[in-house]
């Protein structure tokens, strides 16, 4: 599937591409792997790391649809990981999330189809669905635009499809390298003390996107089953002896996150390790997509959000990930 292809990934230089470069050098021989991004500083740190001759750097803005149909001449497989993510800034600064999040989707979708691009996976979050601020209505968007971008495919061999998890443990902006910066100074701000999240590792979310491009059809939103924690469970593995100072919750925030609404459950099946929800409408067949798949039927009004998950990671269990994650980027910063 992968090997001898020409891959394109779209926010290459972020915690997801750089990552997903390492796994698909270790484990494939593309043909030629393109990391897509605006950044010329981060392009730079990362070619001294990842300089295989396969290896492409093209900069460049998902908001730029001529530069995205050059970048995608003769690429075979496309990685969308370019967003604006920052809830609080996406807020503050809401049509320029637009702007990447559903604008340059859309950029994405058309280049792909002119270019004759194979498979599209386009990396979604928790905050998609039931969304509540402005960074999740904007990827709701995305999302809808990837599934219904199969409608218009005509008779070009292309697959869009969505993968969709919680927080990924350790990435820029994320809680816990706040959280191990936060703690030298004795407190630990804690938004609402029922608050949970999802939690994946990078690595999981990579392996998702590999068995994605591997085994869709075209239109699904896969999601993971992951485990949750408790914000305040995270806070005692982190900082055991630190105050847990009550911040209130931030606009924009949920107490719990959800990946799967009650209104999806009617066209949700159950994978094994994964949920998909499948395209609503007739023109998806979904009694044949669960013979072929062996996939089950979720019931009526299932929901699959953080506070409620069967799985939650203990303390001691989170303390373990975090050390794990902090030996990770102690090698990668040498």
């Amino acid at each position: 599937m992968i090997n001898g292809k020409s891959i394109l990934i779209t926010g290459g230089t972020g915690s997801f591409g750089k990552q997903c470069v390492k796994m698909l050098l270790e484990r494939y021989s593309p043909k030629k792997l393109i990391v897509f991004s605006r950044d010329e500083l981060k392009q730079y740190e990362m070619r001294q790391v990842f300089n295989q001759p396969c290896m492409r750097y093209f900069i460049g803005d998902i908001r730029d649809y001529s530069r995205l149909k050059r970048a995608l001449e003769n690429i075979d497989i496309v990685i969308h990981a370019a967003a604006l993510k920052q809830v609080p800034a996406a807020e503050y600064n809401p049509f320029e999330c637009i702007k990447t999040n559903v604008l340059g989707a859309q950029n994405l979708i058309e280049a792909c189809l002119d270019a004759k691009v194979q498979h599209v996976v386009a990396l979604s979050t928790d905050k998609a669905a039931a969304p509540i601020n402005l960074y999740g209505a904007t990827k709701l968007c995305s999302d809808k635009l990837f599934v219904a971008a199969n409608n218009i495919k005509g008779t070009r061999d292309i697959r869009f499809s969505v993968v969709r998890y919680g927080n990924v443990m350790g990435s820029r902006g994320s809680v816990i390298p706040f959280f191990l910066q936060q703690r030298k100074t004795g407190v630990l701000p804690i938004t609402d003390p029922e608050m949970t999240r999802f939690n994946i590792r990078l690595c999981e979310g990579i392996e998702m996107v590999l068995w994605a491009l591997e085994n869709a059809w075209g239109g699904e939103v896969f999601v993971p089953k992951i485990p949750s924690y408790r914000i305040t469970d995270l806070a005692r593995a982190i900082g055991p002896d630190c105050e847990q100072r009550i911040v209130g919750v931030r606009p924009g925030e949920k107490i719990h996150e959800e990946m799967i609404t009650e209104s999806d459950s009617f066209n949700t099946v159950d994978l094994g390790n994964y949920y998909v929800i499948l395209p609503a409408g007739a023109s998806y067949n979904t009694k044949n997509y669960c013979a072929r798949t062996g996939a089950q039927k979720v019931r009526p009004g299932f929901r699959y959000d953080s506070g409620s998950n069967e799985r939650f990671l203990s303390v001691e269990e989170l303390r373990i990930l975090i050390e794990a994650y902090a030996v990770e980027e102690d090698l990668a910063d040498q």
